[in-house]
């Protein structure tokens, strides 16, 4: 039992567990009429990226690639279509996530400090504390100024 004889906690027990079941009814269902909007961008950008004679870029740099490319020629960035699915490629792809964690900007964020944290400890385990202080070494570097003279934040 649950070392407690008063009905009346029993019952308030009950209905708090009957609240909790009806506010995640309401999520669920919340959530399930929400309006769906699949792409980001209309119809005309669509046909754009759909077209054969668009070019494909790198997402780091910018540079337009060759469709067969596997790696950016100009920042050396995984490109390539399926390079999280091969095993061997995809080392490259994990490689840029945690160097961009050390050397980089990104958006000094709660959920993605958690994030590198996790996954750290669970590629490298023995590693992680390492990789953690070139971490914190990185989010403690003053923001570099932009020409424009506004702080530089990259992805």
């Amino acid at each position: 039992m649950h070392g407690t004889s008063d009905p009346n906690q029993m019952v308030a027990g009950l209905g708090l567990v009957f609240l909790l079941l009806a506010g995640l009814w309401r999520f669920i269902n919340w959530v399930r009429e929400a309006p769906q909007h699949p792409d980001p961008w209309d119809a005309e950008l669509g046909h754009k990226l759909e077209d054969p004679e668009a070019v494909e870029i790198c997402h780091h740099c910018l540079t337009p690639q060759p469709h067969n490319a596997w790696f950016c020629e100009h920042c050396g960035c995984a490109v390539g279509p399926y390079n999280n699915l091969m095993p061997y490629v995809n080392v490259f792809s994990e490689g840029e996530v945690f160097r961009n964690g050390v050397t980089d900007r990104f958006r000094n964020r709660p959920v993605i400090l958690i994030g590198y944290f996790l996954i750290s400890l669970s590629a490298y385990a023995v590693f992680a504390p390492l990789f953690w202080i070139f971490l914190l070494k990185n989010l403690k570097r003053p923001k570099e100024e932009s020409s424009s003279g506004q702080p530089k934040d990259i992805l």
